[in-house]
């Protein structure tokens, strides 16, 4: 009997098995050794940013941050929104979860920044060559399809546990609706204005910035409320691999059974969910684009 047959009965399918996942093991494990000191410089920068950023949000009084984060929802969307953003920053602090909430807010912003700074390029290149779309579809499906607990552990192997294996799952796993949304934005311009800019003799660079994201800038503007609302969630799962924050009480009120800590680290996550879901909606509604397809529709 050969060794394939014998394989083959042992997984009870009759079909050889195939060695996947060891495959990918091995190549992680190539990446880690080859690649080892770009993996720490890797490291190193995004350990600085973070610190630099969890330094503005979480070094001042706890009540200077709370009305600049409301002032911004006021901007965004007026005195309710702001009252609203107020008081939940003030349950925050009042279950003693503020510092949590800003490691929290930290992470969100840099993995969401960085995910829009690889994802919004990648989109606008897609959208003007086809052959860029359908090679980067089945990746981004790939992404958003794969659990978001995997993306954890390749990431730990690479950086060890801590702030950074979190920040990059969380990127990885937020891309992909920053490249799609931004395609459909650009895809969806009406043809006629763009040959129009093309008949007044505007050089391509002109028609992407003056016409084409400007009038898909709504859409791009979901896109980015969907990639940092993504990131929040698995900054959440994040706190599994030791970073920082709310998902850090959130692991810990799991493994001891704890259901006020549990409580208290989701009803900071909720509130910070619906406070950056609320100030991006906003912000995109506030848009040129948006503002003349509200009147249109009135």
């Amino acid at each position: 009997m050969s060794l394939s047959t014998v394989v083959a009965a042992a997984s009870g399918t009759g079909i050889p098995r195939v060695e996947l996942g060891d495959a990918v093991e091995t190549f992680i494990d190539w990446m880690t050794t080859t690649f080892d000191i770009v993996f720490d410089q890797i490291k190193t920068v995004l350990v600085g940013a973070y610190d630099a950023l969890d330094l503005v949000l979480s070094a001042p009084p706890f009540w200077i941050v709370a009305v600049v984060l409301a002032a911004l929802a006021f901007f965004a969307h007026g005195w309710k929104l702001a009252t609203v953003a107020l008081a939940g920053f003030v349950v925050i602090a009042a279950v003693n979860q503020w510092e949590n909430a800003m490691d929290t807010l930290s992470l969100v912003l840099l993995a969401s920044t960085i995910a829009l700074v690889i994802g919004i390029p990648l989109g606008i290149w897609a959208a003007r060559n086809d052959n860029v779309s359908k090679t980067l579809r089945p990746i981004l499906d790939f992404m958003q399809t794969m659990p978001a607990f995997v993306y954890l552990i390749p990431t730990v192997v690479i950086f060890r546990t801590g702030v950074v294996p979190g920040i990059v799952a969380t990127i990885v796993f937020a891309l992909a609706p920053g490249v799609r949304f931004t395609e459909l934005g650009i895809r969806q311009v009406d043809k006629e204005v763009v040959e129009a800019g093309h008949a007044f003799g505007a050089t391509q660079g002109r028609i992407l910035r003056q016409i084409q994201l400007p009038l898909a800038m709504p859409t791009i503007m979901a896109g980015i409320n969907q990639v940092i609302m993504l990131s929040l969630s698995m900054v959440v799962i994040s706190g599994l691999v030791g970073a920082r924050g709310l998902g850090g009480d959130v692991v810990a009120a799991l493994a001891r059974v704890d259901i006020a800590l549990g409580f208290e680290a989701g009803i900071a996550v909720v509130i910070l969910a619906i406070f950056l879901d609320r100030v991006t909606s906003a912000l995109a509604a506030k848009s040129p684009v948006s503002k003349a397809l509200a009147i249109a529709s009135a």
